[in-house]
């Protein structure tokens, strides 16, 4: 049997030209994975498959998005390369495209999963209610809201949703999928400066997210910012057990993935054994399986 290695490799990618970050059945859809594997595979020589920490929907970017890949040993062992992964960020970086790029790349500890290993995603929102919109060198990553918003009715909705629940109010349904989650922080910020006026930013983290969940998040704190409804509007949309129309869906441009928290090496393997069992629902509910 041929020996395989895993490498961890640390992204960051604007999302604004592709349609997320798995590969589509549809290979001429432009996503994430589908550059990265295929450049890979070219320098290693091997067809590559990348398991990720959070498949990033169509728009969104990631700074800190983190992956990996088990390949044989001895694809490390070319002259340009010469067992240091390490070296594969330069020569990828001459594949892959502008809007992608490899920060680093390591030999994977042992036990490390970039899916289930991991503690937390980070995310980070970016919005404005400038009158003018964003700030054209921001416009890829900042979304434009239409109102003005108040920053502590905002945190006050934000301070409902944290903790652990079930969140089918702001998500879309996956078949055979929990959407209970653990939102370990929704915190907002005025992010204003003199070039970027009427500028908000949401620090958004949980275990895991659900798909559209952070988007629909902020849109819910959004419309009770602008004074759509109340703060404790949000209480009530927690009881519900499917998607809400009441709900907003933030755009995709806005949100991006900062980081994925893991616990120590020796934690690691027991980490994606806990992440893979089926996550209580609630202490009251059967147990569903985990998405991203």
């Amino acid at each position: 049997m041929t020996a395989t290695v895993r490498l961890r490799l640390d992204l960051a990618y604007d999302g604004t030209d592709f349609h997320g970050w798995a590969r589509q059945k549809d290979e001429s859809l432009r996503t994430v994975q589908g550059a990265v594997e295929d450049a890979l595979s070219l320098v290693l020589r091997v067809p590559v498959s990348l398991t990720v920490a959070g498949r990033t929907d169509a728009g969104v970017h990631a700074a800190g998005q983190v992956a990996h890949a088990d390949v044989p040993a001895e694809c490390l062992n070319q002259r340009s390369i010469e067992g240091d992964p390490g070296r594969l960020v330069r020569r990828l970086s001459r594949l892959l495209p502008e809007d992608v790029r490899l920060s680093s790349c390591s030999l994977a500890p042992e036990g490390f999963d970039a899916r289930f290993s991991a503690l937390r995603r980070r995310y980070l929102y970016r919005v404005t209610t400038a009158p003018g919109g964003a700030l054209p060198t921001r416009a890829r990553d900042t979304t434009a809201w239409p109102k003005r918003v108040d920053l502590a009715l905002m945190q006050s909705t934000a301070d409902h949703l944290v903790g652990l629940h079930d969140f089918a109010a702001f998500c879309k349904a996956k078949p055979h999928a929990t959407t209970v989650r653990d939102l370990q922080a929704l915190r907002w910020r005025d992010a204003s400066t003199p070039l970027e006026p009427y500028l908000y930013e949401a620090e958004v983290i949980a275990d895991a997210f659900c798909w559209s969940m952070v988007r629909a998040l902020v849109g819910c704190c959004l419309a009770a910012g602008e004074g759509r409804f109340a703060p404790e509007t949000a209480l009530g949309l927690l009881e519900e057990r499917r998607r809400s129309p009441r709900v907003p869906v933030a755009a995709a441009k806005g949100l991006s993935l900062v980081g994925v928290d893991y616990p120590s090496d020796r934690e690691l393997a027991a980490r994606a054994l806990v992440t893979r069992d089926r996550r209580a629902a609630l202490p009251s509910q059967a147990l569903g399986t985990d998405t991203l």
